[in-house]
């Protein structure tokens, strides 16, 4: 009987807390247009930009990714904020005297 109560009180507790991936959301995602795909909510025509430097292609990236996720968290938090979660990537990379700079931007999912 006692084991039960214990369950009980652990499952009580587990309901009663907020999911804590949601509890940053800022709720400015709702002023934007979205839709479900492929199991995500995503941002149908709204898309946010990131732009990277670096000694090689995939510096370049991970920076640019950075920036993106970033303002993405920023703005609306840090549900939407997962570049490998966004639709619509277009990504486009520089050659400079020093490495590269990579271009990105993507619709926000989560």
């Amino acid at each position: 009987m006692r084991g039960h109560r214990l369950i009980l009180a652990v499952l009580t507790t587990l309901i009663a807390i907020p999911a804590p991936t949601l509890a940053d959301e800022t709720g400015f995602d709702a002023m934007h247009a979205q839709r479900r795909e492929a199991g995500r909510i995503c941002m149908i025509d709204h898309y946010h930009y990131g732009n990277g430097a670096g000694k090689t292609k995939q510096a370049a990236l991970a920076a640019a990714v950075q920036s993106w996720a970033s303002f993405t968290a920023f703005e609306y938090g840090s549900t939407w904020a997962s570049f490998k979660k966004a639709a619509g990537k277009q990504i486009s990379y520089t050659k400079t005297s020093t490495g590269w700079n990579a271009d990105i931007n993507a619709r926000a999912c989560k």
